[in-house]
C-alpha cells in the first residue's frame, strides 16, 4: 500500500499511525523473530506474533495522538503492561535494562524498511517527515521499555532484599509453647521490623506463651534498634506471650546504659540456654545439669 496523493496533506504522525495499522501483520511477523520476543515466547511463535500486534496497536494509538515523544502518553499503557511482563522475565534471567533497551532499538529497522516502501519517492518531504516521526516514536518506545525494565529490576531487588531479611531472621520452635529468634549481624530499622512481624506471626501460629529474642550474634545496638526491641517485647506481651531478651554482651550492655535506655521492664537472661531453661521452669519442667564430676569418676 502506498500513500495516496489525496493523503499528501496528512500530518506525519497520521501517516505513521495509518501505516502501523495497515501493516500490523507484517510488522508483527518480522518482530516475532527479534531477540526481544523470541527469547520470551520460546514455545509458540503465534503467541509472540500476538504480543507484537499488541505493541503495534499501542504505537499506532500514540502516533494518532501526536504525542510521539511523550512517555506518559495513554497509548503506552498497553506497551508497559505487555513489555513490562517481558522485561521482568528478562530481568530475572539476568538481562540488564540496557540490553533490553538495545533489543527494542533493534525493532526499528524492520519498520523503517516497510515505511519506506509506502512512498513512491522515499526522498520526498512527506516521506522524510514520516520516517522522522517513526524514528521518534521508536525512540520513545525504547525509553518506555528502559523505564519499565528499571522498575522491574528495582522491584526484583526489593523482593530479594525482603527475602534475605526473612531468611536472616528465622523463628525457631524450641519447645512446645516456646519460640526463639536468634539474631546474627547488624540490626537496622527494616530488619527490626521484620523481626517483630515474624515473631508475632510465630506466636500466633505456634500459640506460643514464651518468645526469646537472642542477640548474642549482634555486634552493636543503637538507640533506634533498642527501641525496636522494646516495641517487639511490648507487642509480644499484647499477643499474650512473655518475651525474654538473651545474649546481651558487655559492650552492648554498656552502650544501652550510656544511651540511657531503660530495660528495667524487659526480662533478660545471659544466654539462649538460660532463657530456654527459664521458660521450661515456668512450665513446670525441671532441667537438671549433668554431674560432670561423677562422669569423670
Amino acid at each position: 500500500m502506498r500513500v495516496p496523493k489525496q493523503d499528501a496533506a496528512a500530518s506525519a504522525p497520521q501517516v505513521v499511525s495509518s501505516f502501523l495499522e495497515e501493516r500490523r501483520e507484517q510488522i508483527a511477523q518480522r518482530w516475532a523473530d527479534a531477540p526481544l520476543f523470541r527469547s520470551i515466547f520460546t514455545v509458540s511463535r503465534d503467541e509472540a506474533v500476538e504480543a507484537c500486534k499488541a505493541v503495534v496497536d499501542a504505537l499506532s494509538e500514540v502516533a494518532v495522538s501526536g504525542r510521539l515523544e511523550d512517555i506518559a502518553a495513554p497509548g503506552y499503557a498497553p506497551v508497559r503492561d505487555q513489555l513490562g511482563r517481558m522485561t521482568q522475565t528478562r530481568a530475572r534471567s539476568g538481562s540488564t535494562a540496557t540490553q533490553i533497551a538495545d533489543e527494542v532499538a533493534g525493532l526499528r529497522a524492520p519498520v523503517v524498511d516497510l515505511l519506506r516502501e509506502e512512498f513512491a519517492d522515499p526522498g520526498s518531504p512527506q516521506a522524510r517527515e514520516s520516517l522522522l516521526a517513526l524514528t521518534l516514536l521508536m525512540g520513545t518506545l525504547r525509553l518506555v521499555v528502559m523505564e519499565t525494565a528499571l522498575d522491574a529490576n528495582a522491584e526484583l531487588i526489593e523482593r530479594q532484599r525482603q527475602q534475605l531479611l526473612e531468611v536472616a531472621t528465622p523463628v525457631i520452635k524450641l519447645w512446645e509453647g516456646t519460640v526463639a529468634v536468634p539474631l546474627i549481624g547488624t540490626l537496622d530499622s527494616a530488619r527490626s521490623q521484620v523481626v517483630m512481624e515474624s515473631l508475632l506471626e510465630a506466636i500466633v501460629d505456634q500459640r506460643a506463651r514464651y518468645a526469646i529474642l537472642d542477640i548474642t550474634g549482634v555486634p552493636t545496638v543503637d538507640s533506634l534498634v533498642a527501641q525496636h526491641l522494646m516495641k517487639t517485647v511490648a507487642a509480644a506481651r499484647l499477643m499474650g506471650a512473655e518475651c525474654i531478651v538473651s545474649g546481651i554482651r558487655p559492650a552492648i550492655a554498656q552502650t544501652i546504659v550510656q544511651l540511657g535506655i531503660d530495660l528495667g521492664s524487659v526480662l533478660t537472661r545471659a544466654s539462649l540456654a538460660d532463657a530456654l531453661a527459664y521458660t521450661l521452669s515456668r512450665q513446670g519442667i525441671e532441667v537438671s545439669r549433668p554431674d560432670t564430676g561423677a562422669s569423670a569418676r
